[in-house]
Parts: structure tokens; sequence; C-alpha cells
């Protein structure tokens, strides 16, 4: 569907005064309809709780969280909100609040001219996703003049039985067709980039096998801490916020087989095929950790414990190392490490790629500071690519050292668009490819729960540090050195 194509519509945000709207919503939906590929094509209807609001004055909060983004000095800003932005209050959520709502969609598609044509994205708790669901089936929501679709955000469940139950709610009244599990890493151009960069480059699709790979390692890592995240992030932790979507989304793009072509079924089945050939995951192949007091760029924070509302003797992870293996032809015996944890030394996300050594090097007699060829692809922040190999340096004597190619996005194309962006342009196209599947969804948790059954020991590490010693221990493939650290930008 070309730009000129994309119908109009009505964004319907359910938690239009959270801070997920604040945060990405609102700067996304800014973006794409004030002089974007939506321009003219897309209303917003915030629905939030508060009774203390009407349009005008959630036209002024949304200025403010765009204000907030950086777009303060933009003039269109006001002038969108003024012409875009709507809002209804929910109340209790209570059966007449979505009769009301329905009436209010109903008015706002008349008066505005709008063929029917609806997106109802849940930009609410977890906690709060089976009432909304509900309430919007039941007072006929589900269902609308024109195509309807519904967004959920993550994280889709607390465990598998949580992940059925909500897949089974959502079927009750919507299809799957209409279901957009959103995940914003797979909205990132440098992830979808995995797919071009791995099938239509011969030389390393060829190399993409137990053959030629000895191990991958995907690395998530954040500086900051739980920020004013702690109620929420304390009955979820690192598992549930970061693993059983983002890296595994990660992983299952980096490992797949090439689809027969880039349509959303043919690469969600590939997907899933990945975390079939993943057996449930024990105790022995995880390393769970907890930040303590450190040093940060500097800067001394406090532990996880002392934050703001942390219980005292809370065991919540916010570190985990896994090693993973896919019992499959192309990867049987290669180890996937994934990482991921906050207040870490660095913030990055990288996806490893090591190769195995010579079996057999005539170089030996020679100084070597070579390691085995490595690529790395860097998701954030320093988006591109870098292949690693051995070289002569000048002179004599004879030397090897490891220089690497390097590419770069900002260079070649300049900024790349937001993740957010590029999803939500998918929703409007209908275009479910870069989105989760019901039974990918029961799948990954399949392979996780039982960590959560029986959840490992927690160690702590000092905040700026790359996590506690124990995740060491499992790396199996030493010739690469360990885990990857990576390089300062530039």
């Amino acid at each position: 569907m070309s730009e000129s194509q994309l119908e109009q519509h009505l964004f319907v945000i359910m938690g239009g005064t959270g801070d997920l709207t604040q945060r990405k919503l609102l700067p996304a939906l800014y973006h794409l309809s004030a002089e974007g590929p939506l321009a003219g094509r897309s209303r917003v209807l915030a629905v939030a709780r508060r009774t203390d609001m009407d349009d005008a004055a959630y036209r002024r909060w949304a200025q403010e969280a765009l204000s907030a983004a950086g777009l303060s000095g933009d003039a269109r800003a006001a002038t969108w909100c003024s012409d875009c932005l709507h809002y209804q209050p929910l109340g209790e959520g209570a059966p007449e609040d979505y009769r009301a709502l329905a009436q209010r969609i109903a008015s706002l598609e008349r008066d505005r001219k709008l063929p029917g044509n609806r997106i109802f994205n849940l930009a609410l708790p977890p906690a709060a996703f089976p009432p909304a669901v509900t309430g919007l089936g039941e007072s006929g929501l589900n269902r609308g003049p024109g195509w309807t679709r519904i967004v959920v955000e993550k994280p889709f469940g607390r465990d598998l039985d949580s992940a059925r139950q909500l897949n089974q709610l959502i079927h009750r009244y919507f299809e799957e067709s209409q279901t957009y599990r959103i995940d914003h890493y797979l909205g990132k151009d440098t992830v979808q980039n995995l797919l071009s960069f791995r099938f239509s480059n011969a030389i390393f699709e060829s190399l993409w096998n137990r053959d030629r790979i000895e191990s991958v390692q995907i690395t998530v890592a954040e500086q900051m801490g739980v920020e004013t995240r702690g109620a929420f992030y304390d009955g979820v932790g690192a598992l549930r916020d970061m693993l059983q979507n983002h890296l595994t989304q990660l992983m299952c793009v980096t490992a797949m087989e090439i689809p027969p072509a880039l349509e959303a079924e043919f690469v969600r089945d590939e997907k899933v095929k990945v975390l079939r050939s993943i057996p449930p995951l024990r105790a022995a192949e995880a390393v769970f950790g907890q930040y303590a007091p450190g040093s940060v760029e500097g800067r001394g924070v406090p532990g996880y414990r002392e934050e703001e509302g942390m219980p005292p003797d809370s065991r919540t992870e916010t570190f985990l190392a896994l090693r993973v293996h896919i019992n499959n032809w192309r990867w049987q015996g290669v180890p996937f490490y994934l990482r991921t944890g906050k207040r870490l030394a660095g913030r990055s996300t990288d996806i490893v790629v090591n190769f195995r050594c010579p079996v057999l090097t005539c170089f030996e007699p020679f100084t070597c500071d070579i390691q085995c060829n490595r690529l790395v692809i860097t998701l954030q922040p320093d988006e591109g690519f870098d292949l690693h190999f051995g070289v002569k340096s000048p002179g004599q004597p004879f030397r090897l050292e490891t220089q690497r190619l390097r590419f770069r996005y900002d260079e070649a194309f300049g900024a790349l668009p937001d993740a957010y962006e590029t999803l939500l342009l998918d929703i409007v196209r209908g275009d479910q490819t870069f989105f989760v599947r019901a039974d990918e969804v029961e799948t990954a948790w399949r392979v996780y729960t039982p960590l959560l059954q029986e959840p490992p020991h927690v160690h702590f590490y000092p905040a700026g540090t790359w996590g506690p010693e124990a995740a060491d221990e499992l790396i199996e493939d030493r010739s690469h050195g360990g885990w990857y650290v990576p390089r300062s930008p530039g």
C-alpha cells in the first residue's frame, strides 16, 4: 500500500494520560500526522479515567507532553493539537462508560466525516488489559463500519498461563488479523535490516550456520536504574520486562530461516519455528542479578533496594544472562548468550556473531594480536555494523593484529525514523509482519516460565559494572574472550 492509499481513521489511545502516551505515542503520532504520511488522515481520541479533563484541557496537556519531547519550538504542534486531538473520560470503566465512548466515537466520525476505521491502542498497565478488552468487546467496539484493530503493549502476560488467558480473551472479541502485539524493537530499522543483511548478502548467509559460527551474543544494556518505574518494575523484573519480548525477538530474527516471502505470516512462521526448537530453560542456564550501590559515569547511585519505594529485601532481578541452545539443523551446538541489565557500565544493544577460528594456523611463530572473526551489529546508540578480521601490520617483524570494517547508518542515510512511528504506520497499513503473533507469545513463555517457577539465586553487582561475575561462567566459548564489551561510538 502506497502512502497515498493510507486510509482515514480514528486512533483511540486507551490510557491517554499515561507515561507511554506522553513519551512515545503523542510524539510519534504528531510526526506522522502533522506533515507526515498521515497528514489529513488521522484523528486522535485520548481515553483515560480522569473526569476533570475535556478536549481543551487535554490539548494543553498534550502540548506540554510534546514540549517535554523537544517539540516546543515547532509552531505546528499547537495547530495539530487543536485540530486533531480529542478527549473522552472513561471514569471507572463501567459498561455505561464504554457505551458513552462508543457514542463519542460515532459522533466524531460523523462530524469529521471519517469512514469508521478505528485503532485502539492499549497504552495501559498489564493488569488493565483484560477489562479494557472486555469493555471494548461488550460495547460493540470490536467491530465498526470500517476496519478495527487493537494494539496491545508489552508485557503480554506474566507467564505461560496468563498469556494463554489473555490470548483467549482477545480472541473472544477480536480476530487474530485485528490484533497487533507491539514490541518497539521490531520497529527499529536496524532490526528489520537484519533480514536484508542476511538474506540478500550471500557472503553472510552462506556462513550463517553451525559450521562457521561458534556462538552468538545478544546484549541489551542500560545505564539507568528503575527511575520512576519502581512500583511497576518490582512486580515484573528483567525477565518479563526485557527478555521475553525484546531479546527474544532479536534472537528469533537472528536465528530464523529465510521465509518464502517478506510477508507477515511467512516471517512469523519462521520465528515460531525457532522458539519451538528451544527446550524450556533451567536455573543452571541462567544468572540473575540485582544492582547494588555503585558509580555510573562518576556519579554515585543507590542500589535497587535503596531506590524510593523498593522493598528492602526485594529479590527482583535487574540483570539476567542466559545460555540458550536452538536444537535445529542450522544451530545445533551453537550457544546463544542473552544478557540484559540496568545500571550497567554502558548503554548499548548489540548482536555479536563470533565465527569459528581456523582449525590450523601457520602464524604461531609470529606475534599475533588477533581474535577470531567477529561481526558486531549495533542497534543502539551507534547504529551500524563492524566486521573484525586479522591483517598484517606494516613493517617488520611480522605481526598480526585485528582491524574492522565499519558501517554507520547515520553516515549513509542520516537520522533513522523512530521505531514507534514505523510500527504505527504499519498498523494503519494493516501490515502485521513486525508484530508478535499469539502462538509466538505462548511458545516464548513455554521456554522461560520454568525460570519464574524456580528462579535462580540473585547475585548482587555494583552499579556501573557489566553485571555479576557469575554471568562470566555461562560462557563456554573462551576463544573470543568472554562477553563482548561495547566500544565507545566513533
